[in-house]
């Protein structure tokens, strides 16, 4: 079959991502699907992969890809063979297994992404447990792929994690990426009110058109004064980034008292300075997030069968120009996700 591969580690990764028609075709094992490929969306971990990830004893050429859609063309042992024909939407976070702690707190499972652990969606066809798949119906399977993922990490994020409320004030760094993008979505959902940051003025632009109400230029310096005076000097309640180390000390010095910072990332890099006497003065909480489950996954994606929120596409490539949609998302100039049309 047809797929976009990453043939070897390095940078560009653009530069090694070779169209093939020759990989092996995908064969469903038990309690598994294949979907045949409509649509996939490429996110950062796809460069992560690219770059080739420590601690990850990945074999290369390899497929990434965690945002696909598409129609179940067959189905393995114990799944019911209703699936097939159905148009589906992935949750690429497989849950391996749970440990179990001795009280009742939460413990987070331990998960294998798809398009990283394992291939991909960036091909013809794709494989998948029963479980980890959600039918969407009539979606736009390229509209579905640029919500998926993002729109799942977001969610987890702004709900599950900070529990955001009507009114409250909410930061996203970063914005033109595609978590920040459906942070921004899902915030003003709620009825949030959003301050944006970006190193370029045109994406503060268009975040305002898109409903943003303030925006700061990050110019490399400490910008946390100027969300401050948005808020009258009080603060954000919740700050949403995964930017990381570049932006940590800023967004820490946004919050409001008893604020929550909620990562997903850290692109620039996660050895960040913070300030633990305002952390701990302040009563602030610093929360990691990650991806999300299936109940979470229908919530959210809820809100994308009924129009209530689209998601912002760059753009969209055919297939055989896989390499040219790394390009754009190494460039870092896209405001929006990257999708690759399959069919």
């Amino acid at each position: 079959m047809k797929a976009a591969v990453i043939t070897k580690t390095g940078s560009p990764v653009g530069a090694n991502v070779k169209v093939v028609t020759d990989w092996p075709d995908a064969k469903p094992q038990a309690g598994e699907v294949v979907i045949r490929t409509e649509a996939a969306a490429l996110n950062h971990l796809d460069l992560f992969v690219g770059h080739g990830l420590p601690g990850l004893d990945l074999t290369y050429p390899r497929i990434s890809g965690s945002d696909g859609a598409g129609i179940v063309e067959s189905v393995g042992e114990n799944v019911d063979r209703s699936w097939v024909g159905k148009r589906i939407l992935l949750n690429a976070a497989v849950k391996t297994h749970e440990r179990p702690r001795p009280d009742s707190m939460f413990t987070p499972p331990e998960i294998r992404m798809i398009g990283e652990h394992t291939h991909g969606c960036l091909a013809e066809k794709f494989m998948a447990p029963v479980t980890n798949v959600l039918e969407i119906g009539q979606a736009d399977p390229v509209e579905a792929v640029a919500f998926g993922l993002t729109h799942l990490t977001a969610w987890r994020m702004l709900r599950t994690k900070a529990r955001v409320e009507p009114g409250q004030w909410v930061l996203i760094t970063g914005i033109g990426g595609g978590v920040a993008l459906a942070a921004l979505n899902i915030a003003r959902h709620f009825g949030c009110k959003t301050i944006v940051t970006s190193r370029h003025q045109a994406k503060l632009d268009r975040a305002k058109q898109l409903g943003a109400d303030h925006g700061v230029l990050d110019q490399g310096a400490d910008w946390s004064k100027a969300v401050r005076a948005i808020t009258g000097k009080r603060g954000v309640d919740v700050c949403i980034d995964s930017a990381g180390k570049a932006v940590h000390l800023a967004c820490i010095k946004s919050l409001a008292r008893g604020g929550i910072f909620v990562t997903c990332g850290a692109t620039s890099g996660g050895d960040a300075t913070t300030d633990l006497t305002r952390v701990f003065w302040n009563q602030l909480s610093i929360v990691g997030s990650t991806m999300g489950d299936m109940n979470e996954f229908r919530e959210v994606v809820a809100l994308l069968r009924s129009g209530a929120i689209k998601p912002v596409i760059d753009s969209v490539f055919d297939s055989r120009d896989a390499s040219k949609a790394f390009a754009r998302l190494e460039s870092g100039e896209q405001f929006g996700k990257i999708v690759v049309r399959w069919s």
